[in-house]
């Protein structure tokens, strides 16, 4: 129930509650929360999964997956809930809800609650529920949990749960303290040093072959089907309303202009600004000393220097920004003074001023004439953003009334225009090119909708500007004609075809290497001219200093034995590696206290984790969790099928 309102302030125990493994789940997770469970006392038979004498349904758990889904879809758009299911989705949102429940029920047996006072606190915290003030909005609270299609009682008994979690899981997500000893063996493992070689079939090495003919052609274009696969497409509609436009319609009249003139006429009258120089001393007496030697002569920086003080300098200002610099006393007097003349002593809070008028300068005033192309711009500024709201507020509230996206653009007599299909990213797939930053952020929109939604209003740039944006044409994920694409496909059949053919060699010089002949001798025996082999020798330490992900063949060879090879397949279907281990030194951390206070460092990062892991698989075995496999395995098939269908 809280995953909606949850994206937006990252709750820690989502995190650490989910124990997610899937990176396509984490996403949907990571800003979720484990209490998105709607439990029920009922006898297991009748549930899904029970967890002690809660229940949960098939339904609860349908709406679960759907609305984690809908998470992830945010990210990903074109993700369909087929795949979601197949890459664990189902299980995690499965998991996260039995381990809420269980720690709840673990949580009430041992004497755990959540006050009302604190629910009210946590709920005044997070940031959806605020007002432009930072403080909590009755207003915000209730629009959101419409919205969310949420209830205060809800929200409140998950809020609840999510605070026992916490009080529960913080001792041991927190308990990242590993002893020396336990580190010891890790650390040496650091110090290990290992010799080894890398050979490399390349599919390059083994040239084009003969041409493949039509009917290998179309028969691996079957089999392949799925690395043609354009994503979904969608054709976004669009109508853009720019700011600057609307003001170009809303220019001020000459009416408006005068009236704006006689309302401002101290604004344009005739004024003056004057520019001084000050010496602010606590004491009276010390003050009309200095007030008579600047009088007498001596400068004003002197003077102030001369006992211990700074002369300050206030740029050239109006009476009313002198005075509240100094007082209303002081800038009358400064005012009423000659160029160069002293003023003061006189008094302020700050204490006695003594000033000297630097310079003064006289602005006439403005006629209407003159001031006109002054009002003209902040009149029309004004009335543009007045009209550009009124539009949008008209456009808003038509959209709330279900008018469709050619009924909105007509009834505002609006221009729309349309792209080709292009995918999630704004990218047209028969042209590919860095797409343009307004489109992509229109076509985002379109697909985080669904065809048939209302249409939607999308800000374009920070003056204002907007977009009202629909979905078009939706073209399903297919590959394109086989025609369109011969020339990749026959390219790709090379490469699968010597991609088999360099494994073959790889399998046939491990066979050799495994029997005692040297590496260099079983790649030669290749007859095909490769790349020189590779030398490693290095420790473990020495590979994983920051800089870059550690090579797969180096990552292979330390977790091979030694006098062995083994074969690995490069990335993007390069060609195969063969890599031999020719010798192991093992390392001793013994006594290298630096390498081992910072391995209990990095094993303390997931410790944590670890122990949070073990508590939690612990209490769902105090409270006792029954799954109806039958019931989650239909429910599971009926998801993914209904994602496959769609």
């Amino acid at each position: 129930m809280l995953s909606g309102i949850r994206t937006a302030i990252n709750s820690t125990v989502g995190k650490i509650v989910a124990l997610g493994v899937l990176v396509v789940i984490a996403i949907a997770f990571a800003a979720g929360d484990i209490t998105n469970v709607r439990g029920s006392n009922q006898a297991s038979g009748g549930a899904a999964v029970s967890i002690g004498r809660t229940g949960v349904g098939e339904a609860e758990i349908r709406q679960d997956v759907q609305t984690a889904f809908s998470g992830v879809r945010q990210q990903q758009p074109t993700l369909d809930m087929a795949t979601f299911v197949t890459q664990g989705g189902f299980d995690q949102v499965l998991d996260r809800t039995i381990n809420g429940l269980a720690l709840e029920a673990f949580g009430e047996k041992v004497g755990l609650a959540a006050s009302k006072r604190a629910v009210d606190g946590e709920i005044a915290s997070i940031p959806a529920f605020q007002g432009f003030d930072g403080k909590f909005s009755q207003t915000a609270y209730d629009t959101v949990l419409k919205q969310q299609q949420l209830t205060d009682r809800g929200l409140r008994t998950d809020i609840a749960r999510d605070m026992i979690a916490r009080q529960l899981l913080a001792p041991t997500a927190g308990a990242a303290q590993v002893p020396a000893q336990l580190a010891l063996p890790y650390a040496s493992l650091l110090l290990e040093r290992r010799q080894g070689s890398v050979g490399f079939i390349p599919v390059s090495a083994l040239g084009t072959g003969t041409a493949p003919t039509d009917q290998e052609l179309q028969a691996y274009f079957t089999r392949q089907r799925a690395r043609y696969t354009i994503p979904e497409r969608r054709v976004v509609r669009y109508a853009i309303i720019r700011a600057a436009e609307i003001a170009e319609g809303a220019k001020p009249t000459a009416a408006e202009i005068a009236k704006a003139y006689a309302e401002n006429s101290a604004r344009f009258a005739a004024r003056e600004k004057r520019s001084i120089t000050q010496i602010v001393i606590a004491d009276q007496g010390a003050a009309n000393q200095l007030a008579a030697k600047v009088k007498g002569g001596t400068a004003m920086a002197d003077a102030a220097r001369a006992a211990g003080l700074e002369a300050a300098v206030i740029p050239a200002s109006e009476k009313a920004a002198l005075a509240t610099q100094t007082s209303a006393g002081i800038a009358d007097a400064a005012f009423a003074a000659e160029r160069g003349a002293v003023v003061g002593p006189a008094r302020s809070p700050l204490g006695w001023h003594v000033v000297r008028v630097d310079s003064v300068e006289a602005i006439p005033a403005k006629t209407l004439e003159q001031a006109t192309p002054e009002l003209t711009a902040e009149l029309g500024k004004v009335k543009g953003q007045e009209a550009l709201s009124a539009l949008h507020d008209k456009l808003d509230d038509a959209i709330s009334n279900r008018a469709t996206f050619d009924e909105v653009i007509a009834d505002s007599k609006l221009t729309a225009q349309a792209t080709k299909p292009l995918v999630a990213g704004g990218i047209d797939p028969d042209a590919p090119a860095q797409p343009d930053p307004l489109v992509a952020l229109m076509t985002q929109a379109a697909f985080a909708s669904e065809p048939g939604d209302s249409p939607q209003l999308v800000q374009v740039d920070a003056d204002g500007s907007f977009a009202v944006v629909g979905i078009g044409e939706v073209r399903p994920a297919a590959p394109p004609p086989l025609g369109t694409i011969r020339q990749r496909v026959a390219q790709d059949l090379v490469i699968d075809r010597n991609l088999r053919a360099a494994r073959a060699l790889a399998v046939a010089a491990v066979a050799k290497i495994d029997k005692g002949t040297p590496i260099a001798t079983a790649m030669q025996q290749t007859n095909l001219k490769l790349p020189p082999l590779q030398s490693l020798n290095a420790t473990r330490a020495e590979l994983a200093r920051p800089g870059g992900q550690l090579p797969p063949p180096i990552a292979l060879m330390f977790s091979m034995a030694s006098k062995r090879a083994k074969m690995l397949e490069a990335p993007n279907r390069g060609g195969w590696y063969v890599v031999y281990l020719d010798a192991i030194q093992e390392g001793n951390a013994r006594g290298n206290a630096a390498l081992i206070a910072s391995t209990r460092q990095g094993l303390g990062s997931v410790s944590g984790r670890e122990f949070t892991e073990q508590f939690t698989a612990a209490v769902r075995g105090e409270v006792g969790v029954k799954r109806n496999d039958a019931v989650l395995s239909k429910l599971r098939s009926d998801l993914a099928g209904s994602g496959a269908a769609n």
